[in-house]
């Protein structure tokens, strides 16, 4: 269908909350945007399911935020798996010589993100089309974003998303954080933005502020350590 447009996501989460009989599902991340989407959603939503895309399941630091979010908004997050978890088992990724046999005997079969949602769609008894899916995005975090908000609204009709604080700016989402008196996850204290990968900068933290989380990752995918030794290797070259 042709772009919606909205003169503000106020107008846009009203229309979207008309649609939808007030259900929406929300892809938390435990970042600002994703809160900021919770705070705005739950003025015009009765019900939100809010689903957390794990890289690696149970992270003990992850599970404490989780735990949080539910006591703060009152409400269960669904866990489930990042598409890129079983694609990089599927590619060997940081794979030993000896699990490729049991890698492949596992068949896992690749999905897309929207497949998760329609997963908890189904879960939930609710029709896909009917119910769209909220995502933390805001048109200021990149031109390209921007542009194509402009363009095509901050609904799109094919995936079933929608933007509902597409028009904040920085002020006013920190702002809505402090008056909520939510707090921001431990990841901005550790790695300075939300947990997602598997790179130095995620593991060298972790290894040394959540080792049993660190010990974890390494389970996975066993020569992850790689990552870290390569880092070291480099900064011995420049200093």
């Amino acid at each position: 269908g042709e772009a919606l447009l909205f003169e503000n996501s106020d107008r846009l989460c009203e229309y979207m909350a008309d649609q939808t009989n007030g259900v929406t599902l929300l892809s938390f991340s435990c970042g600002k945007d994703s809160i900021g989407a919770w705070l705005q959603m739950r003025r015009y939503f009765k019900r939100i399911i809010p689903v957390y895309l794990y890289i690696v399941p149970g992270l003990e630091f992850v599970e404490q935020s989780l735990r949080y979010y539910e006591d703060f908004f009152g409400t269960h997050i669904y866990r489930m798996p990042q598409p890129a978890l079983y694609r990089w088992l599927n590619n060997y990724f940081f794979q030993p010589p000896e699990r490729i046999a049991k890698i492949q005997e596992l068949e896992l079969i690749e999905f897309e993100r929207d497949d998760v949602f329609d997963m908890v769609k189904a879960k939930e008894s609710i029709p896909f089309r009917s119910v769209y899916t909220g995502l933390g995005v805001r048109a200021v975090d990149s031109l390209n974003r921007w542009a194509s908000i402009k363009t095509h609204g901050p609904v799109n009709q094919n995936r079933c998303n929608f933007f509902p604080i597409y028009d904040w700016r920085k002020e006013r989402l920190l702002e809505e954080l402090v008056r909520a008196g939510v707090r921001l996850p431990v990841d901005y204290h550790i790695f300075g933005r939300t947990f997602d990968g598997t790179d130095w900068r995620f593991l060298k933290p972790l290894k040394e502020t959540y080792p049993r989380d660190y010990a974890k990752i390494v389970e996975f995918f066993p020569l992850v350590e790689m990552e870290l030794l390569r880092y070291e290797a480099r900064q011995a070259l420049y200093d």
